[in-house]
């Protein structure tokens, strides 16, 4: 089974203090507690942590989602087609439908919002079968999840937070009579035990490789520095290798 998640050739933000961010692990010896930690532990990369929570997550969700090979159906009801014909123009350019294909299937998809530092608030992710994803790796305060719930209009919203957290959530929630909102509570204990069955589980060839490559990418995309090859393509392609003096010899 061929599944790595290597360090690029050249890192530019300090990941560890050994300047390094691990060294390349497999999906046998992955472990998603020791990956968190690298980011709790330093305190420049620990403004980071909602970012690496949200790529963890979505790469998790993600390649669930493709070994399941999960669909979605959208169709229009039989009794409704006059509104169809009416409105064709609008069913065919944004909802891809028409008098003569009442109905669509798709690929399961989860998507991710860009992220920012500034804010620890709104969306973080969403399906195309009606949830939303909230991720919650700090304190959540009555404030805090007034503001984050108010923000969404979901119905189906799905909130990932820290173990210790959950009871809270669920008593603010309850004050505010917004506990129907919520769809589901994902613990980071969840996400551990899914990990552990995703590397290492019956079904691990399958998903573990897809997961690893994900959160890779995930990496790579939220830390550009983390590519290694763009400042050597920049002085190669500049032609400064070729520069030479005997002052800078001596």
């Amino acid at each position: 089974m061929r599944c790595l998640l290597t360090r690029p050739r050249s890192w530019a933000i300090n990941l560890d203090r050994g300047g390094r961010f691990w060294t390349p692990h497999s999906c046998t010896d992955f472990q998603l507690k020791e990956f968190l930690a690298l980011f709790w532990m330093e305190p420049g990369l620990r403004r980071s942590i909602d970012k690496v929570y949200e790529m963890v997550v979505y790469a998790l969700f993600s390649a669930l989602m493709e070994a399941m090979e999960i669909s979605v159906e959208v169709s229009i009801h039989p009794d409704k087609m006059d509104i169809l014909y009416e409105f064709k123009d609008f069913a065919q350019e944004i909802i891809q439908l028409s008098p003569t294909q009442t109905s669509l299937r798709m690929k399961g998809k989860i998507n991710r919002q860009g992220v920012t530092n500034a804010s620890d608030r709104g969306l973080d992710m969403w399906a195309n079968f009606g949830i939303a994803i909230q991720i919650k790796h700090l304190s959540l305060t009555k404030e805090l999840a007034e503001s984050v719930v108010s923000t969404l209009s979901a119905d189906r919203i799905v909130i990932v937070c820290k173990d210790a957290e959950k009871e809270l959530i669920l008593s603010l929630l309850n004050q505010m009579g917004w506990k129907a909102k919520i769809q589901s509570i994902v613990t980071e204990g969840n996400l551990m035990e899914w990990y552990e069955k995703a590397m290492r589980g019956k079904h691990a060839e399958l998903i573990g490789p897809n997961l690893m490559k994900t959160l890779q990418e995930e990496i790579e995309t939220e830390f550009p520095v983390t590519h290694g090859n763009d400042f050597d393509d920049f002085m190669q392609g500049r032609g400064y290798p070729a520069l030479a003096d005997p002052l800078w010899e001596s």
